[in-house]
């Protein structure tokens, strides 16, 4: 099993800075005077770079090169606390020289079915442990 940590501090207001293992941060701010992003932001920028990396290895073993290649995704959350997404809309554009529409929704497919961790963490239950340490 791969353990995976990043350490979050508080910085003021609703304001945040994560910092990974390899020292990479990552600024989650829902101030009213956002600079960042949000954290359901984060989550759908997650999951939209997690299924980015495999369409475009997935394009690369199979010789096509892309030439432009975004993704647009879009959230729905509930009315109720906890107001977690309902739905997520993922929608992967693409060109490049030899790309059939069948083949980006193959790769596509392949992701969200079979190798995007973020996704997969999406539609599992994860087992969480809340531990307190005052300081």
């Amino acid at each position: 099993m791969s353990l995976k940590t990043l350490q979050v501090t508080w910085l003021g207001e609703q304001r945040y800075v994560g910092v990974s293992e390899s020292g990479h941060q990552l600024l989650i701010d829902n101030s009213a005077t956002k600079i960042g992003v949000s954290p359901m932001e984060a989550l759908l920028g997650a999951l939209a770079t997690c299924t980015a990396y495999d369409v475009v290895q997935v394009m690369g073993k199979k010789r096509i090169k892309l030439t432009s290649y975004r993704i647009e995704v879009e959230g729905e959350r509930a009315d109720e606390h906890p107001r977690r997404y309902t739905r997520i809309v993922v929608r992967h554009i693409a060109r490049g020289e030899g790309l059939t529409p069948e083949a980006l929704e193959r790769a596509a497919h392949l992701s969200h079915e079979k190798y995007c961790t973020v996704g997969a963490s999406l539609n599992a239950e994860v087992d969480f442990e809340v531990i307190i340490e005052p300081e």
